[in-house]
């Protein structure tokens, strides 16, 4: 398969990605096509759609092997689930799914029409491989049932961000970051409340702790 095109969003690592697209509705991302597919005529009919489901590469989690199961962090690191019974980047083959929505078809300078979307889970620079409308019709299932990924689909925590370092982030950085934030980035396993986690994100170093469900932000620092 080919790579079609690139996202770009405000995180860098792994480490404070959503653990799924459409949690964090605020957290926006700049799709940018490869120059062979940057045609126009590729998008016709796109406007009308809601939403889109972007089929990427987890490019940086492949593995030379494969295991038939893995220990979802939702469930505290210490359980075994089969592969193909989770959204573990680990997989036979490295290849993830998300629901987008689409916010907007961009005419960029350098690089053509570029697609705007709206709560993605992906790292900057995220390879994609195929883009396909989302159609309620046939992709809404209001019925279905979420397996043991429910147990824990109200999890949230509390933020305590000081104002001092909130002044830090860009005004229309700052409601994607909060809501970043109260999903609790941290795996369920890492419970430590004196630890301090940090994560890039939008050019600066965002560090916090975790205590009795209130996540504290310790620090703000830009990235040099």
């Amino acid at each position: 398969m080919e790579v079609i095109a690139k996202i770009h969003t405000d995180l860098p690592a792994k480490f404070g990605l959503p653990r799924q697209s459409g949690l964090v509705e605020e957290l926006e991302g700049l799709i940018i096509f490869e120059p062979e597919y940057r045609v126009p005529e590729a998008l016709r009919g796109m406007e009308g759609f809601s939403h889109l489901w972007l089929i990427w590469e987890f490019s940086e989690a492949k593995r030379e092997s494969w295991s038939p199961t893995v220990r979802p962090p939702r469930l505290g690191g210490n359980v075994r689930m089969g592969v193909f019974a989770t959204r573990s980047p680990f997989r036979p083959n490295p290849i993830g799914l998300s629901c987008v929505k689409l916010l907007g078809i961009e005419d960029t300078p350098d690089s053509g029409l570029a697609l705007r979307v709206g709560g993605v889970d992906l790292m900057d620079g995220t390879p994609i491989y195929d883009i396909k409308p989302y159609l309620p019709l046939a992709d809404s299932r209001p019925e279905a049932t979420g397996g043991f990924a429910s147990e824990r689909a109200d999890y949230s925590v509390e933020v305590d961000f000081p104002e001092v370092l909130l002044e830090k982030v860009p005004k229309e950085k700052r409601q994607a970051l909060k809501a970043l934030l109260a999903q609790d980035p941290r795996p369920a396993y890492q419970q430590d409340p004196d630890r301090v986690y940090g994560f890039g994100y939008a050019g600066l170093e965002v560090k916090f702790t975790v205590k009795d469900g209130v996540l504290h932000v310790a620090d703000i620092e830009t990235v040099k």
